[in-house]
């Protein structure tokens, strides 16, 4: 029998999808936020000198680059150029020899059972059709091969960041699931499904102090995250739209942070074997 693909997001999705991570400065915010989660993944898939790594939605190699320094031999792939070219410059100037390749997560170019371990640090969760994308994650990965997850949470402060903001964004495509459901471990094994096997599923915080108040977070968003800069520019000839918009953003950070402003913002790493 024929098992049926997951039909992928139309191209016309995608170019959007493409712009939206193109707009700000996505670089200077993985810098700034998250800029060892990466590590942690790679550490937890025990990345071995000379397997083959696939990174997915790899962005500028927040993974990539520890997964290479790790002894991989790694090969990043994302939908937008612009941030791919920010990750191949930075492997250069550490002398890492990466591949860097232009790839829709829901539709790989690469062979089945290419690599010995598929990741994403919270980039494939943002691929508009959740089935299409784990789909090729399994299909990619080598039996006995590992696959290594880390997504933002729904309840944690990206999920509920997104949520903030999502009455201003365009509506999701056909098809398309809210990209913190792959923070959810029941969700991530239903997408998975028998493809898998030894599954570990953690709960972590990431301890975010680089903003001493609410609204140095928003304006550090608004200016670099793609999909705050994009719902923040949809309103901008708007002021009573614009001032409704920072006010949610405000909200959800206030929440957040302590007395100090340090906020925690919970992500779900999982790792398993593939079958």
């Amino acid at each position: 029998m024929t098992v049926q693909h997951p039909t992928p997001a139309p191209a016309e999705v995608k170019a959007r999808h493409r712009a939206l991570w193109a707009l700000g400065d996505y670089p200077s915010v993985a810098d700034t936020v998250i800029p060892h989660l990466g590590e942690t993944l790679v550490d937890a898939v025990r990345i071995a000198p000379g397997e083959r790594v696939l990174d997915v939605a790899a962005g500028c190699g927040n993974a990539s680059l520890p997964a290479a320094r790790a002894g991989g031999d790694v090969t990043a792939s994302d939908l937008t150029p612009e941030l791919l070219a920010v990750g191949r410059a930075r492997a250069e100037a550490e002398g890492l020899p990466l591949l860097w390749d232009v790839a829709d997560a829901e539709d790989l170019p690469y062979p089945s059972a290419t690599f010995d371990v598929v990741l994403s640090c919270v980039g494939v969760m943002f691929a508009p059709v959740h089935e299409a994308a784990a789909a090729e994650l399994v299909r990619v990965c080598r039996p006995g091969g590992r696959l290594g997850l880390l997504a933002w949470t729904p309840e944690g402060f990206i999920g509920r960041l997104l949520a903030a903001i999502r009455p201003w964004a365009p509506p999701p495509p056909p098809g398309a699931q809210p990209p913190p459901l792959w923070g959810r471990e029941e969700h991530v094994l239903d997408l998975l499904g028998d493809g898998v096997v030894d599954v570990r599923a953690e709960r972590h915080d990431l301890v975010v102090d680089a903003f001493a108040t609410p609204e140095e977070f928003r304006r550090f968003f608004v200016e670099r995250y793609g999909p705050t800069v994009a719902v923040h520019r949809s309103v901008a000839d708007d002021p009573a739209q614009r001032v409704a918009v920072e006010a949610a953003i405000d909200a959800v950070a206030a929440k957040a942070a302590d007395a100090h402003g340090v906020m925690r913002w919970e992500y779900l790493l999982l790792t398993a074997t593939r079958t």
